[in-house]
C-alpha cells in the first residue's frame, strides 16, 4: 500500500491506497443519530454539525437519507456543497429512485459516495421485502451497478448482516463487488451479536467473497444489548477498517457505537488493534460532544465514558490520593487529549493580532480578517473576565460569533433582580437596526423573567421548546454556553448564546432564536394574521 500518514483524510482515495492500519471513520450522526426520538434538526443546525465534524476530522459524513422528505435531500445537498476534506454520502434503499435521488444531492460534494443497502436476514426477506433469495440476489447486482453509474464510491449495506445466514451473505457480498461496490458494510441493525460472533464473521467473510481485498469493510453496530463499542472494536482486530458511528452514541432505540468510544480505544490500545490509527483531531472531541447534545436535546449522561462529566471526576479519597502524586494510577488518558481544558492557554489580554491568530490556527480554526478582528476585539472582552482563556474557550468564542453574526436583533443592555421575597424583574435594550427598543418583564426567576422582557420589547410572541445551559470550561470564571429552540405556529428557530454570566448567555440565546423565527418563511406576526379577512 502506499506510504499514507496515518492521519490522512480519505476524501478521494481508492481503498487500496490506505495503509494498512488506517481506520476510516464514518459518522452517521446527521442520519442514523438524527433518528433518536426527539433529537430533530433543523437545517441550519445540520450544516453546524457538519462544520464541527469536518474540523473533528471524520473521514466520511452520512448527511443523511435524501429520498425521505424535501427537508433531507436539502440538507444532504448543502452539507455536499459545503463541506470539504471528507466524503460526505447519501443513504439510499436498493431502489432506482432512491438512488437517483441520493445521487441529485451528493453530486456537489468533493467526494461523493451513495450508501445504498437492503436487508438480507430470513426475517427481513419474509416478512418485510416479502421476497426470495434469488430476486435479492438480482437486486443487489442492479441497484449497486445503477449506483456506479453515478459514483465511483459505492457502500453497500447487507441490513441485519449479523442475523443473516452466513453462507448467503457471502453470495450477497459477492454480488455487490462484481457489480462495483467498494465498500462492504456488516451492520448488527439490532444489536443482537456479541464481540466474538463479529470477529469471526468478519474472517469469514475475509477469506470467502471473491474481490473482498477490493474493498474496504465496514460494520456499523447498534447497542441494544449494549456491546456496540465492543462488537465494533473486535470487527476492527478481525479486520475491518471502517466504523460507522455517531457522536454521543445517539441513534435509534439504544443507539450506535459511540464515535469517542471507538476512537479513544483505538489510540489508547494502539498495542492491542495493531497499530490501527484514525484521522480524529481527540482534542476536539468534549467540544464537538457538547454542540451536538446542545443542538439535539439529548443530555449526556454523568457516567459516559470520555465525554461525561464524571469521566475524569474521583471522589474516593484513595483514588485523589493517587492521581495527585501521580496522574496515571487512576487515568488512562489525559483529560486535554479529548479536549476537557484545551490544548493550549492563551497568554492573555496583551496578546498581540498575531499569537491570537496562531492560536486559532493551532486549534484548527480559520478566519478572515474581519472575522479576525471582530474575534479579537471579544477575546480582549473575555480576558479581563476570566482568569485565563483556554482553547475550549475560544472554540466556543467564535461557534458563537459565526452562529450569531447576521443576526438581526442585538442585546444593548440588560438588568435582571431576584430578591428573596416576591418575583423575579428585568428591564432589557434590545436593537432591531437603527431603533432600540426597551421592555420589562416579571417571571419566576431571572431567566423567565427577561425572557418576557424581550419578548415585550420585540413583539415576537412564541413558545420556547427547548433550553440548555453548560459550562464551556470548568472553573468558577467558566463561560456559560445556552442553546435554544423556539416555536411560533409552523415555524421553528434555534439559538446560542455565550458569556461569563448565565443570565446574559441566555438572553443572547433567546435574541439569536428570535432573529431566526423573523426570517422563517413559515412564521407570521400576530399582527399580519389578524389584519387577514375573515373566511
Amino acid at each position: 500500500m502506499a506510504d499514507v500518514p496515518a492521519d490522512a483524510n480519505v476524501a478521494g482515495l481508492a481503498a487500496g491506497n490506505l495503509p494498512a492500519d488506517r481506520v476510516i471513520v464514518f459518522d452517521t450522526t446527521l442520519r442514523d443519530g438524527e433518528q433518536s426520538p426527539g433529537a430533530t434538526l433543523t437545517a441550519d443546525e445540520k450544516l453546524e454539525v457538519a462544520d464541527a465534524l469536518v474540523a473533528l476530522g471524520v473521514d466520511v459524513i452520512e448527511a443523511g437519507f435524501p429520498a425521505a422528505s424535501p427537508g433531507d435531500f436539502e440538507a444532504v445537498r448543502s452539507i455536499a456543497a459545503r463541506a470539504r476534506g471528507v466524503v460526505v454520502a447519501g443513504l439510499a434503499r436498493a431502489v432506482e429512485s432512491d438512488i437517483e435521488r441520493a445521487a441529485q444531492a451528493v453530486k456537489g460534494a468533493e467526494s461523493p459516495r451513495i450508501h445504498t443497502f437492503i436487508a438480507t436476514s430470513d426475517i427481513h426477506l419474509t416478512h418485510k421485502l416479502r421476497t426470495t433469495r434469488e430476486a435479492l440476489l438480482d437486486r443487489v447486482t442492479a441497484m449497486v451497478g445503477f449506483a456506479r453509474s453515478f459514483t465511483d464510491d459505492v457502500e453497500f449495506s447487507a441490513e441485519d448482516a449479523t442475523r443473516s445466514d452466513w453462507d448467503f451473505l457471502v453470495t450477497v457480498f459477492k454480488r455487490a463487488v462484481e457489480a462495483g461496490a467498494t465498500t462492504l458494510n456488516v451492520p448488527d441493525t439490532v444489536g443482537y451479536t456479541t464481540p466474538d460472533e463479529m470477529a469471526a464473521l468478519i474472517r469469514y467473510l475475509r477469506e470467502r467473497v471473491a474481490g473482498i481485498d477490493r474493498c474496504v469493510i465496514s460494520v456499523h453496530c447498534h447497542d441494544d444489548l449494549g456491546m456496540a463499542t465492543a462488537n465494533t472494536l473486535a470487527a476492527v482486530a478481525a479486520g475491518a477498517r471502517q466504523v460507522e458511528v455517531t457522536v454521543n452514541g445517539i441513534g435509534e432505540r439504544a443507539g450506535n457505537t459511540a464515535l469517542e468510544e471507538v476512537v479513544m480505544a483505538l489510540g489508547t490500545r494502539r498495542d492491542f488493534f495493531g497499530g490501527a490509527t484514525t484521522g480524529v483531531r481527540t482534542e476536539r472531541i468534549v467540544p464537538t460532544s457538547r454542540l451536538v447534545s446542545g443542538l439535539t436535546g439529548l443530555q449526556v449522561q454523568a457516567n459516559k465514558a470520555i465525554v461525561g462529566a464524571n469521566a475524569f471526576a474521583h471522589e474516593a479519597g484513595i483514588h485523589q490520593d493517587g492521581v495527585l502524586k501521580e496522574r496515571t494510577t487512576y487515568e488512562i488518558m489525559d483529560p486535554s487529549v479529548v479536549g476537557w481544558e484545551g490544548t493550549k492557554l492563551v497568554l492573555g489580554k496583551h496578546s498581540g493580532r498575531a499569537g491570537f491568530r496562531s492560536t486559532l490556527a493551532d486549534i484548527g480554526i480559520r478566519l478572515d480578517q474581519a472575522q479576525l478582528d471582530q474575534a479579537y476585539s471579544r477575546f480582549l472582552v473575555l480576558a479581563d473576565r476570566k482568569q485565563r482563556v483556554t482553547a475550549a474557550d475560544l472554540v466556543a468564542l467564535v461557534g458563537d460569533q459565526l452562529a450569531t453574526g447576521q443576526d438581526t436583533l442585538r442585546l444593548v443592555r440588560w438588568n435582571a433582580s431576584l430578591g428573596s421575597a416576591g418575583p423575579a424583574t428585568a428591564s432589557v435594550v434590545v436593537a432591531r437596526g437603527d431603533a432600540e427598543h426597551g421592555g420589562d418583564g416579571v417571571g419566576n426567576g431571572p431567566v423567565d423573567a427577561l425572557f418576557q422582557a424581550i419578548e415585550a420589547a420585540t413583539g415576537i410572541e412564541n413558545e420556547l421548546e427547548h433550553y440548555h445551559v453548560e459550562a464551556v470550561t470548568p472553573g468558577e470564571d467558566a463561560q456559560g454556553q445556552v442553546r435554544i429552540r423556539v416555536r411560533a405556529g409552523d415555524a421553528v428557530a434555534t439559538g446560542h448564546g455565550l458569556a461569563t454570566d448565565i443570565v446574559e448567555a441566555s438572553a443572547r440565546a433567546y435574541l439569536a432564536a428570535l432573529s431566526r423565527l423573523e426570517v422563517d418563511p413559515a412564521y407570521r406576526r400576530p399582527e399580519a394574521v389578524a389584519a387577514e379577512p375573515a373566511g
